[in-house]
């Protein structure tokens, strides 16, 4: 629970003392890589911490191909966000990229822990208002940037990734084919 308390102690006025409780809100689980946390089609039940690991958040194109169009590190939030709060059916699955660590909180439990810590709302208003507006910023980028310069942006601002992330889902989420990806790659590093 200490890296969810010390993620909320940095976004909050909660202090981490008071924080010490909201243990039993959340189940601690283990994924293998490539396993599935979420799987598109089924009932979105609960939204995930990543505690250590990478995931990516993907749908299944009309042409039978994966594509992916977010990833989440450690201290980040992810789910199927709209079937999350009303326990509708994913429209996305979530994979582990590597062996991952959540910290699962049920939608039950999450009006729960609001409720006995309405502080918290201002913790999750701030961290999803921060990664809505980094989703705007891709989009924009998506439109306004060469497809050079967009994975000169990305790999600036999130080097983390290209580190961890596999070349075909990074080219996958940047809109690329991992042939394109390649060449760009050897251009950049040269």
């Amino acid at each position: 629970m200490q890296e969810l308390i010390t993620h909320i102690a940095r976004y909050s006025s909660v202090k981490p003392g008071q924080l010490d409780a909201i243990g039993g809100f959340f189940v601690r689980r283990s994924f293998e890589k490539k396993e599935l946390l979420l799987e598109e089609g089924q009932r979105c039940h609960e939204k995930f911490f990543i505690v250590k690991g990478c995931v990516h958040l993907l749908y299944l194109r009309q042409n039978g191909v994966e594509q992916t169009i977010d990833f989440a590190l450690e201290n980040w939030w992810t789910t199927d966000f709209m079937a999350f709060q009303d326990g509708g059916t994913a429209q996305f699955s979530i994979r582990a990229i590597e062996a991952t660590e959540v910290l699962a909180i049920s939608a039950a439990q999450q009006r729960e822990l609001l409720s006995a810590f309405p502080e918290l709302n201002e913790y999750f208003h701030l961290v999803f208002q921060r990664a809505y507006a980094a989703s705007q910023m891709r989009v924009r980028k998506m439109y306004d940037l060469s497809k050079e310069d967009l994975y000169r942006d990305f790999s600036k601002k999130y080097p983390a990734f290209l580190q961890r992330v596999p070349q075909y889902l990074m080219a996958s989420f940047l809109g690329f084919t991992p042939e394109y990806l390649s060449e760009i790659r050897k251009k950049y590093l040269s």
